[in-house]
């Protein structure tokens, strides 16, 4: 099974949706789907969907799921981390007006270059390719990355306290 959630933020990310909807009607995704879709207007068409779900069937996804995919939003990614999943992490973009700026491809970009336990998608073309070759990615990545989830958590909160004083500094320059 593959379970992707988009968050609850409140702008759509209807992008990423369309896609895995998509990926699941063209047989490029044989496996069943299922979606958190949030505040997306975007109602897929081949995969089991959810607006929101309670915590607890999240975490029961993400323990079934082969594959997991996120956006870029930290808790939802670090979620299937501490579980042992490598996520597949597609940033909200500013530029689809799925968030009000970037912030979650520059964390994305971050996580990757410190640590390198997630799958970045920056662009949703080459989504199709992670999956089909998820096995073979995560099989590529150092054993190591999954250890000391402790010392993992406390980075990315620091990373996190820090994109918040850049995007604060980048909105006082926006104005």
């Amino acid at each position: 099974m593959i379970f992707a959630t988009v968050g609850t933020h409140e702008q759509p990310f209807n992008r990423l949706l369309e896609e895995i909807d998509r990926l699941k009607e063209t047989g490029i995704i044989l496996e069943d789907v299922i979606i958190q879709t949030g505040y997306s207007t975007y109602e897929p068409r081949y995969c089991e969907w959810h607006k929101l779900l309670p915590y607890d069937d999240m975490v029961k996804n993400v323990e079934h799921a082969r594959i997991v995919i996120t956006h870029g939003g930290p808790a939802s990614f670090i979620m299937p981390l501490q579980i042992g999943k490598i996520p597949v992490v597609v940033p909200r973009q500013y530029e689809f007006h799925e968030h009000v700026n970037n912030h979650q491809a520059q964390f994305t970009k971050a996580v990757k270059e410190r640590y390198g336990n997630i799958i970045p998608v920056y662009n949703i073309s080459e989504l199709a390719d992670v999956i089909v070759r998820y096995d073979s990615i995560i099989s590529s990545m150092p054993a190591g990355i999954m250890s000391n989830n402790g010392a993992f958590n406390k980075q990315v909160e620091l990373l996190v306290k820090g994109l918040f004083r850049n995007d604060q500094e980048t909105d006082q320059w926006q104005k």
